[in-house]
């Protein structure tokens, strides 16, 4: 036995457990598992809990206990509206306390402590302390308030301690919006990656202006929705990385999606400035056409250049004041992610080329909070409003493709994806770091896909901090993505209970779960989508416990269904016992689009790459059996005729979808235009070109947003599927 497969000293197990980390677990395949010593050591240093001895355990567990002793009040309390609001306060013996309530809208309530209250008492190194819980008033309105404390000795004037809770107060659950009344109450929409769908006007990437034109084409067919990739900010020098679950930041956006022309201030541009946006986009607009291979540095470089020279332009005092608003609305998060592309910039050039400078070393510029830094954040300040002037740009662009997809009849608009994490060397980790556990990646453990675990190399957020900033970053983070959106789906929301940290060096497999406050994550995440009037989605595929579903709908965030996993025992699941709080569809990006999938693509692609783990023969004769059973069920309703058509059998999956009581239906671009390829490849790196696969036919021919209606495989998929939630609708009227 290994010293990493050691059995760990039950006080370092408890003291595990007391920080929510799993000390041991049931496997995929239904082994409980015991955790290692090492991993519950590296996990605790990485929260900031030191375990070298036995007697830092043993001081580390009497600190954890004495902890809440030593807190005013809380720092955070997250509550549903309606319930009783306990707040615990404890004192030092012979002080009392004197609180207050400060709503959110800036009204004060006092809030008196009746002096027969019942107490517990505690002893913490030596000072006696004295809780006693205040039940507040039970009518306190939704929203972020604030309950301020301070301790008082009898005779004297001057506070001896002040402390405050953040006091949010969410929904009970989250209701659905109305959706199409001719649809009793269902819609469907598209779902998309924004990248790969260009237009003529593009500069060889997706952009907002697509995305505008893309919502109003969905709309006007019926549609309710459109779903995009995460569009979350990455890297604006050097390469860019392709994956848009692996961004700089979540909080902000790509500049990838801004459409330079569509800034007001380049239509008055002199005639010398606007031939060099126009010649920018000349360079690229080739490959707009090319259904092989997408460059994101290609058009980035060039859209770049096109920003620098609007940049430059005179702003009227209306469109001034403008940025100054959203650059005093964001504050300090939006200067620490423009001055980490400035600073990017500074150290790398734009094209990524190391610049040298002998006045900084690495370890400076790690720490956002260094001399160093402080002193960049002066010298690059005008590189700080530029990258700060790109997101008020980007924010103005997805306003708009949010209005366009509501004038044009849809119920929900926009609907983003919320990646589980984010770059380790990202703007993110760098400017937030004290939320991120270091020496720490997440991912999952094994199962029989993949037998080894799986690392996304992203850093997860420390529980104990977020709680401490009254769940700041998950506040703003939300509310920025939902602020121009009807709808957010969450790429594995399990992440909100718990996720699988792995102790960098070990190896996935050698990780563990740490949980988090899920009732407090949740309800901050329904609170701001209640106010954006928002729908939540939580990607709830693969490993995820009965309770957290049925916990999920409880609170109205939609559940995810894919037909090709929908199984009950052996079989696979009508569409009638389907959930109904849930968006189906009938493939996801992780696998190929549906004529791919019936034209086992993914088992030859699997082939190509040395994927397969099983003789090709016997992966083939599984995928075509259960290709076989799904178009059985599909001739049983009568969907299908004989001999179907490959166009024949997507429309018919679609369909039998339609069954189901589910209030959403994603219908996947790809599939209505007949591509095969699949977008992303689970289990490759660089075997495979994930991300950067542009929209095409059948034939491999590229699909520009402007060529959409007349596709005849578009008009049909999405008129079959309009008409027939209506006519399912007016029947059950």
């Amino acid at each position: 036995m290994s010293s990493l497969d050691s059995a760990p000293a039950p006080e370092l197990v408890a003291l595990a457990e007391g920080y929510g980390i799993a000390t041991q677990y049931h496997s995929f395949f239904g082994d409980l598992v015991q955790v290692p010593e090492t991993t519950l050591r590296r996990i605790l240093e990485a929260m900031g809990v030191a375990t070298f001895t036995a007697e830092q355990v043993e001081r580390e567990r009497a600190e954890l206990a004495a902890r809440p002793w030593r807190e005013l009040v809380p720092p955070s309390l997250v509550v549903r509206q309606g319930d009783s609001v306990s707040v615990p306060v404890t004192t030092r013996e012979g002080r009392s306390p004197v609180l207050e309530l400060v709503l959110e809208d800036g009204t004060r309530r006092p809030l008196p402590v009746p002096s027969d209250l019942p107490a517990q008492e505690q002893e913490v190194e030596g000072v006696p302390f004295r809780r006693v819980t205040l039940t507040l008033p039970g009518d306190l309105p939704l929203g972020w308030h604030t309950v301020e404390a301070t301790e008082t000795r009898t005779g004297e004037s001057a506070p001896a301690r002040a402390a405050s809770c953040v006091l949010a107060v969410v929904p009970q659950r989250l209701e659905m919006p109305e959706l199409r009344p001719d649809k009793g109450g269902r819609g469907w929409g598209l779902m998309t990656q924004l990248y790969s769908v260009r237009s003529r006007a593009s500069w060889g990437i997706g952009d907002f202006a697509d995305l505008a034109d893309i919502a109003d084409l969905t709309g006007t067919r019926g549609g309710d929705f459109v779903l995009v990739n995460p569009v979350h900010a990455g890297e604006v020098t050097g390469h860019i990385e392709p994956s848009p679950y692996l961004p700089a930041s979540r909080r902000f956006v790509s500049p990838l999606y801004i459409r330079p022309e569509d800034i007001a201030e380049a239509a008055y541009l002199p005639s010398s400035q606007r031939a060099l946006v126009e010649w920018a986009q000349e360079s690229v607009a080739a490959s707009n056409t090319d259904a092989r291979h997408l460059d994101r540095d290609a058009s980035w470089a060039a859209k770049r250049s096109a920003l620098e020279v609007i940049f430059q332009a005179p702003r009227s005092a209306r469109r001034q004041r403008s940025f100054e608003a959203f650059r005093a609305r964001e504050g300090r998060v939006l200067e620490d992610f423009a001055l980490w592309c400035a600073i990017q910039e500074h150290y790398e050039g734009p094209d990524g080329a190391a610049v040298p400078d002998g006045s900084a070393g690495p370890a400076e510029l790690d720490d956002a909070t260094s001399p160093l830094v402080s002193r960049l954040r002066s010298e690059l300040a005008s590189r700080v409003e530029f990258y700060s002037w790109i997101q008020w740009v980007a924010d103005e662009q997805l306003e708009r493709a949010q209005r366009a997809g509501l004038e044009a009849g849809m119920s929900l608009g926009v609907m983003h994806d919320l990646a589980v994490g984010v770059h380790p060397q990202g703007a993110d980790a760098w400017s937030m770091r004290r939320f991120f556990a270091p020496g720490i990646s997440v991912g999952a453990p094994p199962d029989m896909y993949n037998q080894q675990g799986q690392d996304w190399s992203q850093p997860p957020w420390r529980p104990e901090e977020l709680r401490r900033s009254g769940y700041r970053p998950l506040r703003e983070m939300v509310r920025a993505l939902l602020r121009h959106a009807g709808a957010l789906r969450i790429d594995h929301i399990i992440g909100f209970f718990r996720l699988w940290w792995i102790p960098q060096g070990l190896g996935a497999g050698a990780g563990t779960y740490v949980r988090y406050d899920h009732e407090a994550m949740i309800g901050v995440l329904l609170l701001e989508a209640q106010r954006a009037g928002a729908v939540v989605i939580g990607e709830d595929l693969g490993n995820v416990e009965p309770w957290v579903r049925d916990y999920l709908s409880s609170r109205g965030v939609l559940g995810t269904s894919v037909l090709w996993f929908e199984y009950e025992g052996d079989q696979p699941k009508p569409p009638e016992h389907y959930r109904k709080l849930l968006l189906a569809t009938v493939n996801t990006h992780d696998l190929p689009p549906t004529a791919g999938y019936l034209a086992d693509e993914h088992v030859d692609l699997r082939e190509r790459l040395g994927l397969l783990t099983e003789p090709v023969e016997q992966v083939r004769a599984a995928a075509d059996h259960e290709r076989e059973r799904i178009l059985g069920i599909l001739r049983e309703r009568g969907l299908i005729s004989a001999h179907p058509t490959e166009r024949e059998i997507v429309e018919a999956l679609h369909l039998h979808l339609v069954a189901a009581e589910s209030v959403l239906l994603g219908v996947a671009l790809v599939d209505a235009v007949g591509e095969r390829r699949t977008q992303n490849q689970p289990g490759t790196f660089e075997e495979y070109p994930n991300w950067q696969v542009p929209l095409a036919n059948s034939s491999e021919e590229a699909v520009l947003v402007e060529d959409l209606a007349g596709v005849s495989r578009f008009e049909s998929l999405t008129s079959v599927i309009d008409g027939a939630l209506r006519a399912q609708a007016a029947e059950r009227a």
